[in-house]
């Protein structure tokens, strides 16, 4: 890491240590007294998979990669899901990952994995550019999409709602202790879990794994990262055809987003579905 460029993040520090503290100390806490109901364990697999394919199909391959075009209503469930991750504003997580296209495996990377796995885990987040301007150019684009800029400018207030919804749901099942279970679970964990699965395509597809697509950079496949991440675990096919909307190529590839991009097209909400690969 050039320190030279980055300084400590201590805001993003704070908040994601407490993420996993919660986590980690506050679940086994409360385990110990009460227990989760069947409602915690709905809402946690409802939000999941709500936020997780936010991330997947909305800030990557829809922001990040334009992969597929879509209505604006499908836009907007996109950006309240992605931004109920807590993975930042899609102007700011997509203009990273059009970054680490640009530039795999340099020091302009943000998640540079030549420094190991938890730089690109999640030791980049800790560490700020002191001199963001200097990529304002891959936010462009996305500045010019007024949907994207009303997210940035009510990220704070999405990412609230992603927390203070599981605690109504609990709170209206079982009051207070209800609440605080389905905050805990649905919430805190679902935020953690769903984080990491991200972080493990930084991570793990950038150090483990095959690559049966190309070795022009870092880029591996890993099938078992596509199980917790709706399918972005075939990474090396990504990075050789980042423009594809699959990132698993082959009809028994275990990618959920293709197959979620796939049905919207059939709905008549996603349209112009791009296909790179000499196999398409």
């Amino acid at each position: 890491m050039n320190t030279e460029t980055r300084e400590f993040d201590y805001l993003t520090t704070i908040l994601f240590s407490s993420i996993v503290l919660m986590t980690i100390i506050g679940l086994p806490v409360f385990i110990y007294y009460y227990d989760f109901s069947w409602v915690d364990w709905t809402m946690f697999v409802i939000l999941y998979i709500f936020t997780g394919l936010g991330i997947t199909v909305g800030y990557h391959r829809l922001f990040s990669h334009r992969s597929f075009k879509c209505t604006k209503f499908v836009e907007m469930m996109m950006l309240i899901a992605g931004g109920m991750a807590l993975q930042n504003s899609a102007l700011k997580w997509a203009s990273d990952h059009i970054r680490h296209h640009a530039r795999c495996d340099e020091d302009d990377d943000p998640y540079n994995a030549k420094l190991g796995f938890w730089w690109s885990h999640c030791g980049w987040l800790f560490w700020k550019d002191k001199d963001p301007s200097r990529f304002e150019k891959y936010k462009t684009r996305l500045r010019n999409n007024p949907l994207v800029m009303w997210q940035h400018n009510n990220y704070i207030a999405i990412v609230l709602a992603g927390l203070v919804l599981p605690f109504i749901v609990g709170f209206l099942y079982n009051g207070w202790i209800g609440g605080l279970s389905c905050f805990l679970l649905a919430g805190v964990a679902r935020t953690f879990f769903v984080l990491n699965s991200t972080f493990f395509i930084n991570s793990i597809c950038h150090l483990w794994g095959s690559q049966t697509h190309g070795t022009s950079d870092s880029s591996r496949d890993s099938w078992i990262v596509s199980l917790l991440t709706f399918g972005e675990g075939y990474h090396n096919y990504h990075h050789m055809y980042q423009s594809d909307y699959r990132n698993g190529p082959q009809w028994y590839n275990f990618d959920p987003s293709k197959w979620l991009i796939w049905l919207l097209s059939k709905l008549g909400l996603a349209y112009d579905l791009r296909r790179q690969s000499a196999s398409s």
